[in-house]
């Protein structure tokens, strides 16, 4: 709170119209080292970003990319994934266990993910498909080609791809994801 009375105290971006100045949208991952602005060079206004667990193309991703196209005009898209994500790190299986025996926070160590062991937990874990990620090149391709192929959207937006290294700041193309993602 303190810190938003100061940045609202000089706030002068109040006109901002609704729709994206650069045209173009962002999916991304939720990890907080990236900084979507920065990497790209982004100013308030300019994108929009969409933000996951992993920056996966799920339903709810795709239902924001289609709003910001359809109602706001965005002309562009971008799916970024990065190194050393967390979705790297388990898989459907583990999460839906560790869920089945307690809602508290896991721990991760040399021997893998592990519970506290505080029930009591939830099955309905198992239910869900958590998006997990094996390889970054191929879940950036994944996600570019199920974009590409959903029935919403139009096949004259382009969906490029890349990887955010988390280690120098670069974005690295997947160049067969936005081959797959050209416009036609």
């Amino acid at each position: 709170m303190q810190a938003n009375l100061g940045y609202s105290a000089t706030f002068d971006k109040g006109d901002l119209p609704m729709p994206p100045g650069r045209g173009f949208a962002i999916l991304t991952c939720m990890d907080a080292r990236l900084d979507p602005a920065k990497y790209a060079g982004l100013s308030e206004g300019d994108a929009h970003v969409i933000r996951n667990a992993g920056g996966r193309a799920s339903d709810d991703a795709i239902r924001s990319l289609v709003v910001s196209y359809k109602l706001l005009g965005t002309r562009e898209w971008f799916v970024i994934h990065h190194t050393d994500c967390g979705m790297e790190t388990f898989t459907n299986e583990i999460m839906s266990d560790l869920l089945s025996k307690s809602l508290k926070t896991a721990s991760i160590d040399a021997g893998g993910w592990s519970d506290c062991g505080e029930g009591p937990g939830c099955c309905e874990g198992k239910y869900i498909n958590w998006m997990t990620i094996k390889d970054q090149m191929e879940s950036v391709l994944e996600d570019v080609v199920r974009i590409k192929s959903h029935p919403l959207v139009p096949a004259d937006i382009p969906v490029y791809g890349f990887i955010y290294d988390v280690k120098s700041g670069r974005l690295l193309e997947v160049p067969a994801a936005t081959e797959l993602g050209r416009a036609s």
